[in-house]
């Protein structure tokens, strides 16, 4: 239990502009960083992520685009290739 606390606290200072980053499963050993996922989801257009985490073999999380809707998104683990977003 510490230890995700640990990790969830070292991602949010390490993030900063990402507020209220969560984390669910751990990451697979060939994937992106989480700092990569964050920033695949910027250029993918997502102005701020409420959450980001693993879940099965891909990135998850939620973000407000510049439109100022929210969308809810999934990407790839390994790739960083949005597979599926949707607005929320």
């Amino acid at each position: 239990m510490y230890h995700k606390k640990l990790t969830a606290a070292l991602a949010i200072a390490v993030l900063g502009t990402a507020s209220g980053i969560a984390l669910a499963d751990k990451p697979g050993a060939d994937w992106i960083t989480l700092e990569q996922a964050v920033e695949k989801a910027k250029s993918a257009g997502y102005t701020q992520l409420h959450s980001i985490g693993a879940d099965d073999d891909v990135w998850e999380g939620e973000g407000m685009k510049a439109d100022g809707k929210v969308w809810e998104f999934k990407m790839d683990g390994r790739t960083g290739e949005m597979t599926k977003e949707k607005e929320d």
